[in-house]
């Protein structure tokens, strides 16, 4: 077989992955909690993860469960998975001990990767039952867990032939489901031609660091994480955003590009961080959920900072649409909330959602979109957009009734039926109040059965912790002789809504 050509092996993912570990050992790549972490610690917890994978007996195809947190230590094990050429399939770091082990007994591992303190007694019931090896993560160092050494399920029939990392979507297609993201696509479309013509050995160290704040284990996460940390720039790494983390990470660095999540952007209206604070700023982007217009226009009058917003999912493979500086500086300030135009290749149709007819310009309806990263076919989403005569869109919100609280995007099903698992619970029902900070937050009514002292509201977050995830947990809670329905039994949700507005 012929060798691959210098340009074949620069725009493989591996190979860039594996060239980037071999950089200098005392090269600053990440700083996390004040103290930078070189290359030649990432690469040394990257061989021990590989190494323990060798040992643990699992097949090279079959793809390895991980739980990564926001840690220089998960970042390194990505760094090795992707330089052996591993499949990964994703798992929320943020959810209880019982969702994680109520995850491990639906995918049924043939490895477990996570952070030592994810290992609870829990956890380790559910990898015996599946006869699942372990690994644990405690800064700088993997080690294997104690009982969990060797996998009983080493090679898996219905492995991918392509490495892939598999996402946790978050709703924009329907209920989150496990989305394969191929290795070759994440090198042609997340990594950019960039790192791809210059290789993993520029020299950036004079270029301020990144700060890395989304989830290592969703899209956003692996977008910002590996293109970054490939082409040789260092990173500032937080494990959730703060405002005094990305303030201070401002101060420090003074990057002319930054990123703030949605809700993000009030936080930093109501911190009143002075102007001359920010004055290195010259755009900020962000996306994954709306942003109120009124916040939206607050925030550039404050800071004379344009905010850039961009509309994307998983199941795109990322951004479908931008608004670009260059759209801002001509459009900004009629376009005020738009998430800008299609990205080169992309494509936006609206369609009516009774009759499934393509709309007209200038009216609302169910979005759909084609990907090229994905593919020539419409994906159909469950977000209601309006595209205006010049092309821009605007997000409008949610078709399915999900909540967009932050970046995340809720059903009401979901809690609702967790809710319904408590005893003392006859019905449930969950909407979404409108926030100042997050957007929206999930806000519960409660029909207890008859007869029961309603339970108090922590012992309904216990339970809730037990089935959901941390960011599913009610804000707002009501109780109820009787939910209000329509004159079809249906949950009446404006009237639920109504309860929270007096």
């Amino acid at each position: 077989m012929a060798a691959k050509s210098d340009e074949a092996v620069t725009s493989d993912l591996r190979q860039l992955t594996v060239r980037a570990l071999a950089r200098n050992a005392s090269l600053p790549a990440i700083e996390y909690d004040r103290r930078w972490f070189p290359w030649g610690e990432l690469r040394r917890v990257a061989e021990q993860v590989n190494r323990l994978l060798d040992a643990s007996g699992v097949a090279g195809r079959t793809p390895i469960a991980f739980v990564p947190r926001n840690r220089p230590s998960a970042i390194a094990a990505l760094l090795g998975l992707v330089a052996a050429g591993r499949s990964i399939r994703m798992l929320y770091a943020f959810q209880s001990a019982t969702a994680l082990a109520r995850d491990v007994a639906r995918i049924r591992p043939a490895v477990l990767i996570g952070a030592v303190e994810d290992f609870s007694d829990e956890l380790r019931v559910a990898l015996r039952a599946q006869g699942s090896a372990a690994i644990a993560l405690q800064e700088m160092a993997a080690t294997a867990v104690a009982g969990f050494e060797r996998t009983a399920r080493p090679d898996d029939p219905q492995a991918p032939l392509q490495s892939q990392i598999e996402i946790l979507t978050s709703g924009t297609t329907g209920p989150p489901k496990q989305f394969a993201v191929s290795y070759d696509l994440v090198a042609q479309h997340l990594v950019g031609r960039t790192v791809m013509q210059s290789g993993a050995d520029a020299d950036l160290s004079q270029t301020p660091p990144t700060l890395f704040f989304m989830p290592l284990g969703n899209i956003s996460g692996i977008y910002s994480t590996l293109p970054t940390l490939l082409k040789g720039q260092r990173a500032v790494l937080i494990e959730r955003f703060n405002v005094p983390a990305w303030h201070d990470h401002v101060l420090r660095f003074r990057p002319a590009v930054s990123g703030l999540p949605p809700a993000g952007v009030q936080m930093v209206l109501d911190a009143d961080i002075p102007r001359e604070d920010l004055s290195s700023i010259r755009v900020i982007g962000t996306g994954a959920a709306p942003l109120d217009p009124t916040v939206h226009r607050a925030f550039e009058e404050r800071y004379g900072i344009p905010i850039l917003l961009s509309y994307g999912a998983t199941e795109f493979g990322g951004p479908v649409t931008a608004m670009t500086a260059d759209l801002h500086a001509q459009w900004g300030a009629q376009k005020l909330g738009s998430v800008g135009r299609p990205l080169p290749g992309a494509q936006l149709r609206v369609k009516d959602p009774d009759t499934d007819e393509v709309l007209p310009l200038g009216r609302e309806g169910i979005l759909e979109v084609i990907s090229p990263r994905i593919g020539p076919h419409w994906i159909r989403t469950a977000d209601i957009a309006l595209i205006d005569e010049d092309g821009f869109m605007f997000h409008r919100g949610r078709a399915d009734g999900a909540i967009m609280r932050g970046g995340f995007k809720l059903l009401p099903e979901t809690i609702e039926r967790a809710l319904l698992l408590h005893d003392a619970i006859a019905a449930a029902a969950v909407v979404g109040i409108d926030d100042r900070r997050l957007g929206q937050v999930p806000a519960t009514v409660i029909e207890c059965r008859p007869g029961v002292v309603p339970p108090a509201i922590a012992e309904l977050e216990a339970h809730l912790r037990d089935q959901v995830l941390a960011t599913h947990i009610p804000v707002h809670w009501r109780f109820v002789d009787a939910l209000p329905r329509t004159p079809s039994f249906k949950i009446d949700r404006p009237a639920l809504r109504a309860l929270f507005e007096t």
